[in-house]
């Protein structure tokens, strides 16, 4: 099988190279990149005024199978993905059953290879059912391929518990992806401590309950060596602590999801529950402050923390709604719209923060369309301006704030191991 993607700007961070050619993939793989390629194709795609990238990876994704499928499940979580420019996403382990053991492990994979549109990565537990009392058995799970640890939608509040689970992720070469928030200081807060929260009467979650853990995750990683990945990080003050921990010289990653960049704490209104996520969206001088990390590379990956609910968790009370949004299908095009075109990131940094440094992170062969390898890429057309409708989602959920949103940069085509799943914005 040959595809030829002709004329498309070919943007791959991992070579530096932006610049227009024609792109052949022919058996699952890139075969080559030239101009004007002449060669005999089984399909021609005209790629000319859009740009061909590498598939997006996202670290940070709740498919919710098994134990939510009323929610989520792999086959349509993943179809969401393609949908965005995804060709690989990591699943967190917040399942019923968890994700703590080999067994789980396999079955998702098995699971996704069957139903899967896109690559899916299973992450599992750091310790056994969530409840932060003994640890999983994180070998056995990286085995069966895990492609790394999380607590994620809470943290290990035993420090020297997660200390432990950071020696095994060292010797595993494998990433503690930490989600960072001290229920204590949480206190049943529901949003954003300040001055909206005070107008509308809702019990605010301050920035410490989040910056506390993540001081203490950045020290407990430099005390063990261990490859500490930061959550999605909201506030300008653990941007500050990951900013100085860096220029000490110490290996600690972060990613920033596109609705804590794009909104903030101004944008709960009407007691729309769509807003409502972990952590809450945060000030507008944290807004800034993200963006400029982002900006900096002080934070170089931006995942979506994809957290799909049914209406009936929506559509209830601020108080008593889930926690969290979707956002597979809409974080290329908010990123687009917002940190590029509003002249915060270029679009080699955009490329480089959705596909090449996950896969640096993870330590895989993906984020890169060079000649020879795995033919996982989009194609987007950068002038597309649309409408953001979540009926249309290919996600079970319709949770997003985004609804009814001006955006512009839409994904057209995805293609995974050399097969298009996405082709004209149409799932195949």
């Amino acid at each position: 099988m040959k595809t030829l993607l002709k004329g498309g700007r070919v943007i791959n961070p991992a070579t530096n190279t932006d610049a227009v050619m024609d792109v052949l993939v022919e058996d699952g793989k890139v075969a080559k990149w030239a101009e004007n390629i002449q060669a005999e194709a089984d399909e021609v795609v005209d790629a000319a005024g859009k740009w061909v990238v590498p598939g997006f990876i996202d670290l940070h994704v709740h498919l919710r199978e098994p134990g939510f499928e009323y929610k989520e499940t792999i086959r349509t979580g993943s179809q969401a993905a393609v949908m965005g420019g995804f060709t690989t996403i990591c699943c967190m382990p917040n399942t019923d059953p968890v994700v703590d053991n080999e067994i789980m492990v396999e079955y998702i994979k098995l699971k996704a290879e069957r139903e899967g549109a896109c690559h899916v990565l299973p992450i599992g537990a750091i310790t056994k059912g969530q409840k932060g009392e003994e640890l999983a058995n994180i070998g056995q799970m990286v085995k069966a391929g895990a492609c790394g640890i999380s607590e994620d939608g809470k943290s290990v509040m035993n420090a020297g518990l997660l200390k432990t689970a950071m020696k095994y992720s060292k010797m595993f070469n494998i990433p503690v992806m930490s989600h960072c928030e001290d229920k204590s200081l949480v206190a049943g807060g529901v949003m954003n401590a300040g001055v909206q929260s005070t107008m509308l009467g809702l019990k605010g979650i301050s920035n410490d309950s989040e910056d506390v853990i993540i001081a203490r995750d950045i020290i407990l990683a430099r005390a063990t060596g261990a490859k500490l990945h930061l959550c999605h990080v909201s506030t300008k003050g653990g941007i500050d602590l990951i900013r100085d921990a860096k220029n000490h010289g110490q290996d600690v990653s972060a990613e920033i999801c596109p609705h804590h960049f794009t909104l903030s704490d101004r944008d709960v209104l009407d007691y729309d529950a769509n807003t409502k996520m972990n952590p809450p969206l945060r000030s507008m001088d944290d807004v800034l402050a993200l963006r400029q990390a982002l900006k900096d590379d002080v934070v170089n990956i931006i995942a979506t923390d994809h957290a799909p609910h049914s209406e009936d968790e929506k559509n209830c009370e601020y108080e008593k709604a889930a926690f969290g949004i979707v956002g597979l299908e809409t974080a290329f095009t908010l990123g687009y719209t917002v940190l590029v075109k509003g002249d915060w990131l270029t679009p080699m940094q955009l490329v480089a923060k959705m596909s090449t440094n996950p896969a640096k992170l993870l330590g895989i062969e993906k984020g890169d369309i060079s000649v020879g390898k795995v033919a996982d890429l989009a194609i987007i057309d950068p002038e597309k301006t649309y409408t953001i409708e979540a009926k249309q989602f290919a996600s079970m959920g319709k949770n997003t704030p985004f609804d009814g949103w001006k955006v512009q940069g839409k994904v057209e085509y995805t293609m995974v191991d050399g097969v298009f799943q996405v082709k004209e914005g149409v799932l195949q």
